[in-house]
């Protein structure tokens, strides 16, 4: 079986545009979308008319839930001043930009997802299995994820929102996190997804895509988001 999985999106519509059609040709069984569909990017209401016509399977990310309940925060671990400033505008500006219509959609998808899949046991959340705004990042130490997993009764954990991807086994139970397609902060510009192949056992291929950065950029300045938003896409950093 193949499961093509992507995440945090971020009104990017041109990531996604070029991630879909590599998916289109990687005879996938499945494919699944993790959350985030907008904020910090020029296109959300096109992201989200995208994976509604695809009919993709997709959760509710922290950003989904801030702007689909018009919510005064996103739910993001902001470290500075500035970055919350630049949350706040991001904030309300996508959702003063989202319809009335695509908030609805945003309210209505699921927290996570339990698959069976050739018998592997798969949970699917956007942050953590507790809390769709909690960071899993691969360098959590192993018992406290063993404290979270193993009343779980999984074998797999796909998340996202760190934007940051990974495969880590802790005591047999894999943890992959799809990174981000419209915002990573791995040091690749390039859209991330991943490819799982479940068979006798899990192998996880991190699929980079190409995509039009300097239009994304250009979008985003010309919508009077902050230029920070743009400057972004090409560091692909963790902070700025």
């Amino acid at each position: 079986m193949r499961v093509a999985i992507f995440s945090d999106i971020h009104s990017n519509l041109y990531a996604l545009e070029e991630v879909l059609k590599s998916i289109s040709k990687d005879n996938v069984d499945l494919t699944l979308c993790g959350g985030d569909l907008v904020g910090y990017g020029p296109f959300p209401n096109e992201v989200i008319q995208v994976l509604r016509d695809w009919k993709i399977p997709t959760l509710m990310g922290n950003y989904d839930d801030g702007v689909g309940f018009n919510r005064d925060d996103c739910g993001c671990a902001y470290r500075s001043q500035r970055e919350i400033e630049l949350g706040e505008i991001s904030l309300e500006w996508t959702k003063a930009k989202v319809t009335d219509e695509n908030k609805s959609f945003l309210r209505n998808l699921h927290g996570n997802t339990y698959y069976t899949w050739n018998g592997m046991r798969v949970l699917h959340v956007h942050g953590s299995p507790r809390r769709m705004n909690e960071y899993l990042y691969e360098d959590r130490p192993e018992k406290n994820l063993l404290r979270m997993l193993e009343p779980l009764n999984i074998d797999l954990l796909i998340c996202g929102h760190t934007h940051l991807p990974y495969h880590r086994i802790v005591q047999k139970i894999h943890i992959v996190n799809t990174g981000s397609v419209g915002k990573p902060k791995d040091g690749d510009s390039r859209a991330c997804y991943a490819l799982l192949e479940i068979g006798n056992g899990l192998d996880v291929i991190f699929k980079r895509v190409p995509y039009d950065v300097d239009g994304t950029a250009q979008a985003i300045r010309s919508v009077g988001l902050p230029t920070e938003f743009a400057e972004d896409l090409y560091s692909a950093s963790f902070t700025h």
